[in-house]
């Protein structure tokens, strides 16, 4: 048997270092490309796609981009090159040296040497035209080629950094990450709003269940990290959830993104809040400093172009009632439209598991909800009840005492005051980007009648 040692070795003598002098160009991305702080004309090889064309009597500009920068790096080549094949949209691999621009537009340029297309591009068929910006409710008709525009692509560029950010400050905060599945067998919102997962094979007896109770995709993982908060104090996850909503609203889907954490030791809602906040800002100042142009090209072309929705009759709020949109939208701006923590909700609107607080009439319990201007609620988190003999009984009252008996069990071995949050991810983005829909934050949306891709 090899050892790890040998194949090592054998892999460090195997390897075919070429000759200095037949040395082969190095591969950048157009991002590192633009970042050459003094370019000498190193012979370099860089990929990607066409995004403008230019052609003169002597010159032939190119601007070719990679997905990894919203600026794209300017080619330059002799007009000897043939240009046929050279069209918007086409993929295209060019070799030569990378030098200082002349030009006050960009610090640095490709002086091709070598262009090849990988991929040709009819332009007159493809849905995204040279020079024209098209409005994200178009794009949304073109799911498998949206992500070739300057917009989209920035907004997924931010989407992966503020995912970076968002583990990174988990991770810095000494949480654990969990993997929390996505097929359950418990509705933790309670609100009947569930897919339902079986075979696909049809030779399955009807009476009969895959996993022998009936089973659905998860509408979160909260029930799943308060059992891991019973062995570690602090917990997250960061994953897929799913809502059948019947909704064409603006800010729903149906498969969407959660970030959801549990906290052991836990016994008040100002310590949920402060992680909240820690998080929105810790991951929103990472976005701003890696991500500037993208976030100001959203800004740009995005966030001006908003509806401003005003409701000129008296809004009403009656206890006992759940906060509509209108009323989120009305505190929000008798609050100055800045973000709003709202606490203490009736204990007859919400789910089992938050705490009761217990407060006589008004019958609350220690819940939270954080609305920010143009989307509402972003946030939503409560204590826990952690008190066997109220669950208990809350239990009993709806009649969800056996199904949950696994969760009173938690409550019987070594239970802690504890809480949690969870903070909708494409909401978030909306939230910093000035997004309207939510649909446009998402790389594939999935909602009511749509299913592309």
């Amino acid at each position: 048997m090899l050892t790890a040692r040998y194949l090592l070795r054998a892999l460090r003598f195997c390897s075919s270092a070429p000759c200095p002098r037949h040395k082969p160009s190095a591969k950048l991305s157009v991002r590192d490309a633009l970042r050459a702080q003094n370019p000498s004309g190193e012979r370099v090889k860089v990929q990607g796609w066409i995004r403008s064309i230019r052609s003169q009597k002597e010159v032939l500009f190119l601007h070719v981009n990679d997905g990894s920068s919203l600026e794209s790096l300017q080619v330059v080549a002799e007009s000897s090159f043939d240009s046929r094949e050279l069209a918007f949209g086409s993929s295209v691999e060019v070799q030569g040296q990378l030098i200082k621009s002349p030009s006050k537009r960009q610090n640095v340029e490709l002086k091709a040497e070598k262009i090849e297309v990988i991929g040709n591009c009819d332009a007159k068929a493809f849905p995204i035209k040279y020079k024209e910006r098209h409005p994200l409710e178009y794009m949304r008709q073109y799911p498998h080629l949206r992500c070739r525009t300057n917009v989209l692509s920035s907004i997924l560029r931010v989407r992966s950094e503020a995912t970076a950010a968002i583990h990174s400050f988990f991770k810095d905060s000494g949480f654990v990450h969990i993997h929390t599945p996505i097929i359950t067998s418990n509705d933790c919102e309670g609100a009947g709003e569930l897919f339902q997962v079986e075979p696909s094979s049809k030779i399955k007896l009807p009476e009969e269940n895959f996993f022998n109770v009936p089973a659905f995709l998860t509408v979160s993982g909260q029930l799943h990290l308060e059992v891991m908060s019973g062995a570690f104090t602090q917990v997250f996850t960061f994953g897929p959830t799913f809502r059948a909503e019947n909704s064409q609203t603006r800010r729903h889907l149906a498969e969407f993104y959660m970030v959801e954490a549990e906290i052991s030791f836990v016994k008040s809602l100002q310590d949920l809040m402060q992680v909240m906040e820690e998080l929105f800002k810790a991951t929103t100042v990472t976005v701003l400093s890696n991500c500037p142009e993208d976030v100001e090209l959203c800004h740009k072309f995005i966030a001006p172009g908003q509806k401003i929705r005003t409701y000129a009759k008296k809004q009403l709020f009656n206890w006992g009632i759940d906060l509509q949109t209108e009323h989120e939208k009305y505190l929000l701006k008798h609050c100055g439209n800045i973000p709003v923590f709202i606490i203490n909700y009736p204990l007859a609107l919400k789910p089992f598991y938050m705490r009761d607080n217990e407060d006589g009439p008004q019958h609350t319990v220690a819940a939270v909800d954080l609305l920010v201007p143009g989307v509402g609620e972003l946030f939503g988190g409560s204590l826990r009840e952690e008190r066997y003999h109220v669950l208990e009984q809350r239990l009993a009252r709806l009649g969800l005492k056996e199904a949950y008996q696994w969760y009173l069990d938690l409550r019987q071995f070594g239970s802690v005051p504890h809480g949690g949050f969870g903070m909708g991810f494409e909401r978030y983005l909306q939230c910093i980007l000035g997004v309207e829909n939510i649909k446009d934050v998402i790389p594939f949306p999935r909602f009511t009648h749509s299913c592309l891709l």
